[in-house]
């Protein structure tokens, strides 16, 4: 008899790509019957905390601070060099100061935690959904805007001007890749689940990378820019070697964002290290 799951991926390209095998069915994790949550990274972080998920691509930032509780599968992630979230503003906007309003795509994203820890001078970013901000950059309604996703390809013809790529920011502070997202479950699925799932997502990775264009109708019915060729970009940046298997450049840049967060009083000194499974 097969084990229900429910697991939760964004509706980004990359993820689309990546998962395209396992939604079709190209690619099936042997034994179980998995039920698909396509959302937004926040409301995915929010679903997966609450215990709504068993497993969700989800936020490093949320993950760290709940360690206890969660684990990371080898297989998924999305880190690397230059591929950090942008900070973008208007032409005209005024210098980024105490009196700023600056937006976010989530309270748990670790766009939000990366901005606190590169800016803890700035005021508290509020958070709304990542599809609004720049839109809402765009007809003044807010200063600056910590912005992901296809944001980083196409934020010139929203008019709008990058103030400072945190991504490469932080590759400069630290050294060691930006760990943005990745593949999370609760702890108490078990070993033996959790790397069969972890399996099943790395063969689903070498299915997209074997077949690119037969992912790209489910890439184009999920992402908020339609052009083929930002969703090309997208992939392109997201899909990586660490995203099939984090290695051990994969577990050190996670182990930098726990020690920088700790550092800054983001992170408590208590929580334990995030355990990777699978791979």
């Amino acid at each position: 008899m097969s084990r229900a799951l429910r697991f939760g991926i964004s509706t980004c390209p990359n993820d689309t790509f990546a998962f395209h095998a396992l939604l079709t069915g190209a690619v099936r994790c042997e034994g179980f019957d998995v039920e698909f949550v396509l959302a937004d990274v926040e409301e995915l972080n929010e679903r997966l905390a609450s215990g709504e998920l068993q497993l969700s691509k989800g936020s490093f930032a949320l993950a760290i601070e709940r360690s206890a509780d969660l684990c990371v599968l080898a297989s998924g992630a999305a880190l690397g060099f230059g591929v950090g979230p942008v900070l973008l503003a208007r032409e005209s906007a005024r210098p980024l100061d105490a009196d700023s309003r600056v937006l976010a795509p989530g309270a748990h994203t670790t766009a939000n935690l990366l901005f606190r820890l590169l800016h803890p001078g700035a005021p508290l970013p509020e958070q709304c959904v990542f599809s609004r901000i720049m839109p809402a950059l765009a007809n003044g309604a807010a200063d600056y805007g910590v912005c992901i996703h296809e944001g980083r390809f196409t934020y010139a013809e929203h008019g709008l001007r990058l103030v400072e790529d945190l991504g490469a920011s932080w590759e400069a502070r630290t050294r060691s890749p930006l760990p943005l997202g990745g593949i999370f479950a609760h702890r108490r699925l078990g070993s033996e689940v959790l790397c069969a799932v972890s399996d099943a997502v790395g063969r689903s990775i070498d299915w997209a990378r074997a077949h690119p264009d037969g992912a790209l109708e489910t890439m184009r019915e999920h992402a908020q820019e339609q052009r083929d060729d930002v969703l090309w970009k997208h992939v392109e940046l997201y899909v990586n070697d660490w995203t099939r298997e984090l290695g051990d450049v994969g577990r050190a840049a996670i182990a930098a964002l726990e020690r920088e967060a700790r550092a800054a009083g983001l992170l408590s000194a208590a929580a334990p290290g995030l355990e990777v499974v699978g791979g």
